[in-house]
């Protein structure tokens, strides 16, 4: 999720690609989205190139052209449609956007009232439009047109912040049994293969066990009182828009009626329920999921796998965990998907064992109240296998785990990403300037590591009790021994990074791009680096030389990362070529291993476990498995057993993180849900390295340190619009609020940081041993 990319004219190169993809997701729905995508591509080129009149010429073009059916589409809606049915709405999206465009550069053109006019019309006649973000997502154009209205009047546009109120379940039928015994109903039939099925034998029966709205009791929640209220509504309600919102109750029950899969459904009904503070009713219903249905699939937002089943039981797994006065504990429940790590479901074998819900011994509830990870530590011992250097090793033990050292003392990394960026710099308009070097007061101090101060009161002012500490001296104070860097498209500080290590302990995950976002494979954005091609990989190869005869030398370079995401594509073809990537990672990694007299251990950073297979296949030089994860409060699931058992090697976490913004929730609850995020992931880390869980994890990197203002285009204002769906406290990423730390209102960027709970929260889990 690093989009660093200095480019000037980047964005109008983004949107020429963006508008490529449109016409081929468009699919049926005809040449007119064509034509009206393709003034919204020249009108972003125009803009780049500051040629207002031909930006004036082509939006108006656009308007005149297609206004007709745009309002027409608007009138429609009432919010922002589902991201399914986005490419329905393009026609209304491209007008709106050209408006925006146009007003933007009558903005930027010194026309300043008739800026106001244009972007007042955006606002009126499409306040649901949006406009297609290449990174994968969209902005709204109502909200972007108001801020730039407000820029022209000196003012601040600060957007409608309204809290909902919170409305639980309260279920008219609790069931009968707790835990069920599935066995008193049906048989379990072929445990532990790839033709599990349990057969039902006694449906009345176990609907009167297992309660309303948990499989096979579709019926009582007809019953409910409240139900009954609310029903002839129902139909009018998006299952989806309801599911994200505090309404916890006409939730419940719309999504007891949603059109979806019945795993899929029942495992909605359970977080809803869970939502509620109804723990014993959610155990039921994600169990029922792996008694069921657990060989269930979804789709992610970004079109990968999702298996409900594996998801259900590694919920099921940590609120048990979370909550020992339950009683019950799970037992040899698993769900293996052979052929999982790719995009290709068909070819998915499941093999599973739903397990049961079985009571807790008393030593068990202690043992599980007194421990985070709820098993005895197992010693490691008798080495197999040694990779890296005599300074900086990985070691295999006999049981398959795996122990990063350090100076031959073992070593978790307790990482940071870090890339302090100024509010109102942006890579987008080449603005964006070098962390590493940047003294904006001309004082001869680097500003983020030296010179910003903590606003203990969050007035967003400096008080004489705020002293300056710098980011280095707040990291080492919260325990972090390495930071995420790339060498590329910026130099680094070298100086500065030595005065780091030497002064704070911290090391250093040195990465080159490999490619993604077309850097430093000499492919332009339209082409996109193709791992086949010979110049390519040889401008690849050239500049991983370049990395590492720079900084082999250096003492605070821990280890080599290679890659960012690349299998998810933008700016490369390894989301349509996974064999030739990892292939070539391969290649890059032998030519470190001949140019690093230490033998750093190299890591790749790959998208979640997408292709996980293809790594191990074609990977045997890589040593640790890095990848970026955003799997929800649940931690990171079956991520840590996948990679032992597929690949074989050390796992790493290069991303993870949560926003402290939700739509709809207090400032306060946000800021509670991405603690609890953070904690429960770090959690997970720790109970899967050496003598615990599978034992392979070495550490992981908080993705971010401070909150980036750009992501969402305009760089001096927080964007408060979900960008994409995802497992967060509203159900949407917030882009621009991941970070341990805030810049407040963005008047005293780069140098004021408020701490979030966040930070405290690491730095007493990161002081124990």
């Amino acid at each position: 999720m690093i989009f660093r990319l200095q480019d000037r004219n980047l964005r109008f190169v983004l949107i020429t690609i963006a508008a490529l993809s449109i016409f081929i997701c468009a699919g049926s729905t005809g040449w007119t989205q064509q034509d009206s995508a393709g003034y919204v591509k020249k009108g972003w080129a125009a803009s780049g190139k500051g040629d207002f009149e031909q930006v004036y010429r082509l939006a108006d073009k656009c308007i005149d052209k297609f206004s007709q059916e745009a309002q027409a589409l608007a009138s429609e809606l009432s919010d922002f449609p589902p991201q399914a049915e986005v490419s329905r709405y393009q026609v209304m999206n491209d007008v709106a956007t050209c408006y925006f465009i146009k007003g933007e550069a009558l903005r930027n053109a010194g026309k300043t009232e008739e800026a106001k006019k244009v972007l007042g019309e955006a606002i009126e006649k499409y306040p649901y439009a949006q406009a297609y973000d290449p990174r994968g997502w969209y902005w709204s154009v109502a909200e972007k047109s108001n801020i730039v209205i407000a820029e022209i009047e000196g003012i601040v546009y600060e957007p409608p912040h309204r809290i909902e109120k919170e409305i639980k379940i309260s279920l008219h039928d609790e069931g009968e049994e707790f835990p069920v015994d599935y066995s008193r109903y049906g048989k379990f039939k072929n445990v532990g293969t790839k033709d599990y099925k349990y057969q039902m034998n006694d449906p009345i029966g176990l609907g009167r066990a297992t309660g309303e709205g948990i499989y096979p009791n579709s019926s009582s929640v007809r019953f409910d009182p409240e139900f009954v209220k609310i029903k002839k509504q129902l139909h009018k309600i998006d299952h989806w828009k309801i599911l994200n919102s505090r309404d916890l109750k006409t939730a419940f029950y719309k999504w007891n009626l949603a059109p979806e899969s019945p795993g899929t459904k029942l495992f909605y009904i359970a977080e809803l329920l869970e939502r509620s503070g109804l723990i014993k009713h959610a155990v039921k219903a994600y169990h029922a999921i792996l008694v069921h249905f657990p060989k269930t699939y979804a789709w992610t937002y970004w079109h990968t796998p999702w298996y409900v089943g594996k998801a259900a039981l590694y919920r099921l797994k940590t609120i048990l965990k979370q909550n020992p006065q339950l009683g019950v504990k799970l037992e040899d429940a698993s769900i293996i998907v052979l052929n999982g790590n790719d995009n290709d479901v068909r070819n998915d074998e499941f093999i599973v064992n739903p397990g049961r819900l079985a009571r807790l011994s008393l030593s068990e509830k202690l043992f599980w109240t007194q421990t985070v990870c709820g098993t005895k530590e197992r010693k490691p011992k008798n080495m197999v296998e040694k990779r890296g250097g005599e300074k900086i090793s990985l070691l295999k033990y006999e049981n398959g785990d795996w122990q990063l050292l350090v100076d031959g003392q073992p070593f978790m990394i307790k990482g940071i990403t870090y890339g302090p960026t100024r509010v109102g710099e942006s890579p987008d308009d080449g603005s964006l300037m070098n962390w590493s070097t940047q003294d904006v007061n001309k004082n001869g101090l680097i500003d983020g590591p030296y010179e910003t101060w903590v606003d203990k009161n969050q007035n967003n002012q400096k008080d004489p009790d705020e002293k300056v500490m710098g980011d280095f001296a707040l990291m080492k104070e919260m325990g972090t021994n390495c930071i995420r860097l790339y060498h590329q498209p910026f130099k680094l500080n070298k100086e500065l990074l030595n005065q780091m290590y030497d002064d704070y302990g911290i090391f250093v995950v040195l990465g080159d791009f490999l490619g993604k976002y077309a850097i430093g494979s000499g492919a332009d954005w339209e082409e996109g680096t193709d791992y086949d091609n010979p110049v390519h990989q040889q401008n690849m190869l050239e500049s991983v030389k370049n990395m590492v005869m720079e900084f082999k030398d250096e003492p605070y370079v821990l280890m080599w990362l290679l890659g960012n995401e690349n299998i998810y594509g933008l700016g490369c073809n390894a989301d349509k070529k996974p064999e030739s990537f990892f292939a070539f990672a391969n290649k890059a990694a032998l030519l470190i291993k001949s140019l690093d007299p230490q033998r750093r251990p190299i890591a790749i950073a790959s998208g979640d476990s997408l292709y996980l297979n293809v790594f191990a296949q074609h990977c045997p030089e890589i040593d640790i498995f890095g990848t970026n994860s955003y799997r929800g409060k649940y931690g990171f699931l079956d991520l840590w057993d996948e990679v032992r058992r597929v690949a074989g090697v050390a796992a790493m976490i290069t991303e993870f993180g949560a926003p402290a913004y939700a739509a709809g929730y207090e400032m306060e609850e946000a800021q509670d849900f991405q603690n609890q995020y953070h904690k429960t992931a770090w959690n997970d880390i720790s109970c899967n390295s050496a003598g615990f869980g599978a034992g392979n994890a070495v550490g992981g990197f908080v993705f971010e340190w401070l909150d980036e203002w750009w992501k969402a285009y305009k760089p001096a204002h927080h964007d408060r619009k979900g960008l994409f769906a995802g497992p967060f406290l509203d159900g949407y990423m917030h882009e621009e609020w991941l970070g341990l730390c805030a810049q407040g209102d963005g008047k005293q960027s780069p140098f004021m940081r408020q701490l979030r709970k966040a930070y405290f929260t690491y730095k007493e889990l990161w002081s124990k041993k």
